[in-house]
């Protein structure tokens, strides 16, 4: 396949999930334009994210703190990069001037952490808490009951920005589980929002990926991270700049 082929196949690609996000949206009342795209490039050449970003994308995710530093050093400005990963906390420091969200803030001592290197630094992160709705235990996460307990510790945790919640649903779970999983998540959302009084809406829900976003979108997902939609497939990019 050459360059041109496999530009046109992802451009096709980024059209479709495009439809099926206006569709899913029409189904529950919403407004598309109140969803971001986040591509999530953890397995993808740079070639081929750079072609997603002049295609128009530009929220762009990575799971890993030392490849989004790099690649954010490589591409354009203009790119928004989300951490969508784990986050230790000795790597906030590294990562902190370098995203615009972090998805996966998982405990109260990271949140601290991240508050110290935001100030230090004068930045205001806007970050995600991270649920881990469904309990798994090789999942990393706030449990539901856990949050609700730190919320009152977490509320005072200025200059960060905490904008909302982000969760993942089971890989294997059928559709009844899933959709279970993201009413969950929002559920939970408006439960915190009510009890900071108004003070921290949380209007972000970060949830849903290549095999389960238009459930998400049909329970209120703003953010859906995709990768494997996208990118699975195309030819490797070697080092002339080519699809090969």
């Amino acid at each position: 396949m050459d360059l041109s082929n496999a530009t046109d196949l992802l451009k096709d690609r980024l059209r479709q999930v495009r439809e099926r996000i206006t569709a899913a949206c029409a189904r529950a009342g919403r407004d598309p334009q109140s969803v971001r795209l986040i591509g999530v490039t953890k397995y993808t050449e740079l070639g081929w994210v750079r072609v997603l970003h002049e295609l128009g994308v530009e929220d762009l995710g990575e799971s890993r703190p030392q490849q989004l530093v790099q690649r954010a050093d490589e591409l354009p400005d203009s790119i928004r990069w989300h951490l969508i990963g784990h986050l230790q906390r000795n790597k906030v420091e590294l990562v902190l001037p370098r995203v615009e969200w972090i998805h996966s803030v998982d405990s109260v001592r990271l949140l601290e952490r991240i508050r110290e290197v935001a100030e230090k630094n004068s930045l205001r992160p806007r970050v995600l808490l991270e649920v881990n709705v469904s309990g798994e235990a090789a999942k990393d996460g706030f449990s539901p009951a856990g949050l609700r307990d730190a919320w009152p510790r977490i509320v005072e945790s200025t200059p960060v920005e905490i904008h909302g919640l982000m969760t993942m649903a089971p890989l294997d779970a059928d559709p009844s589980a899933t959709r279970a999983v993201f009413a969950s998540l929002r559920k939970l959302r408006d439960e915190l929002a009510a009890m900071s009084g108004g003070a921290n809406p949380l209007p972000e829900l970060s949830m849903g990926m290549s095999g389960d976003f238009e459930i998400a979108l049909e329970e209120g997902a703003t953010m859906i991270r995709l990768g494997s939609t996208l990118f699975e497939g195309l030819p490797a990019w070697n080092t002339t700049g080519r699809a090969v």
